[in-house]
C-alpha cells in the first residue's frame, strides 16, 4: 500500500522522479523547479507557457525567461545581498545603523514601542564576529535554495518573515526585556523547521537535518555565548508551524484556506508581541 506521500500528485508531472509542492496556476499539475515559469501569480507549466506565448505577444526577453524557467532561487539570494549590504553599512561609523534595527523585548513595551524591529532585526549582525553574518547567510544559501524550489518564491518569503517575527516573539516571551540582539537566526531556525516538517511528511531522511538542529539549540544553551536560544526557539517553532501549514493545504483548491491559515498564525504572533499592552 503506497503512503499518501508518495502519490502521483506530489511528482512532478515531467519527471515523475521529482518531488514538489508547488502547482501550476494554470493547469494545476504538480512542477518541480526545473519546469516552472514565474507568472505574475505563482508559477506556470513549460506547456502552459508554450500556449501562452501563442496566444499573447512576447515581452519577456528570451534570457530572462530561462533565468526564471531554471527556478533560480532569486528571493533566497536577494535576503542575502541586502543582509550583507545592511552588514557594510553596520561597519560605516556614525550611521547607528545597528541602533536603528536591532530588537529588545524594550521595544514591544508602552514606554518604547517600536514593533518594526521584530523584523528589522533579521538584518543586522554582530559587527565584532564577522563569521556571524557569514554563517547565518551561508545556512540561508542552504535551506533557502531547497525550500524555495519546493515551496515557491511567495510562499518562501512569507515563511523567512513569519519565522523572522517567530523569533523575535520567543526572545520577548522568553529572555530579558533589557538585552538587545540580532541576527537572522530565528529566522533560519524557522527554515530549518519548515524544512523538517516537510521532509517527515515526504518520507525523506531527516538524520542530518536533526544533528544539525540539535548542535545549534545545544550551542544556544553554552553559557557566555551571548547567544539568544529565545529567538531559535521561537523561530523554530514558527517555522514549524508554517511548513505544516504548506504541507496539508497544496491543493489548488486549498489556496483560500492556507491563506486564512498564515493570517491566523500571524495574528496569534502579533497578539503575542502586544502582551504588555494586554498584561
Amino acid at each position: 500500500m503506497s503512503s499518501p506521500s508518495d502519490s502521483a500528485s506530489n511528482y512532478c508531472y515531467r519527471h515523475p522522479n521529482r518531488q514538489s509542492f508547488v502547482l501550476c496556476q494554470r493547469c494545476g499539475r504538480t512542477i518541480c523547479p526545473e519546469c516552472q515559469t514565474q507568472a505574475p501569480v505563482g508559477v506556470i507549466c513549460p506547456e502552459c507557457m508554450r500556449e501562452q506565448r501563442a496566444t499573447a505577444p512576447r515581452t519577456k526577453p528570451a534570457a530572462l525567461t530561462r533565468f526564471t524557467a531554471q527556478g533560480v532561487p532569486t528571493v533566497t539570494y536577494g535576503i542575502i545581498a541586502v543582509t550583507l549590504f545592511v552588514f557594510v553599512l553596520q561597519l560605516i561609523p556614525g550611521l547607528g545603523i545597528t541602533q536603528l534595527l536591532y530588537y529588545a523585548g524594550a521595544f514591544s513595551m508602552p514606554a518604547r514601542f517600536e514593533p518594526w524591529r521584530m523584523f528589522t532585526v533579521v538584518l543586522v549582525h554582530s559587527t565584532g564576529f564577522i563569521f556571524h553574518v557569514l554563517l547565518n547567510m551561508y545556512t540561508l544559501w542552504i535551506f533557502g535554495q531547497l525550500l524555495e524550489g519546493l515551496l515557491g518564491k511567495i510562499r518562501f518569503l512569507v515563511l523567512y518573515l513569519i519565522s523572522g517575527l517567530a523569533g523575535s516573539v520567543g526572545v520577548l516571551l522568553l529572555g530579558d526585556p533589557s538585552i538587545t540582539v540580532v541576527g537572522a537566526s530565528g529566522a533560519i531556525f524557522g527554515l530549518m523547521g519548515a524544512f523538517m516538517v516537510i521532509q517527515r511528511r515526504l518520507g525523506g531522511d531527516m538524520t542530518q537535518l536533526l544533528v544539525l538542529l540539535g548542535i545549534n539549540l545545544v550551542i544556544g544553551f553554552i553559557p557566555n555565548l551571548n547567544i539568544a536560544w529565545q529567538a531559535h526557539l521561537g523561530g523554530l517553532v514558527g517555522g514549524a508551524l508554517v511548513g505544516l501549514i504548506f504541507v496539508e493545504t497544496r491543493k489548488h483548491s486549498q489556496k483560500p484556506l492556507q491563506i486564512v491559515l498564515l493570517c491566523a498564525l500571524t495574528l496569534v504572533l502579533v497578539l503575542l508581541s502586544l502582551r504588555y499592552f494586554v498584561l
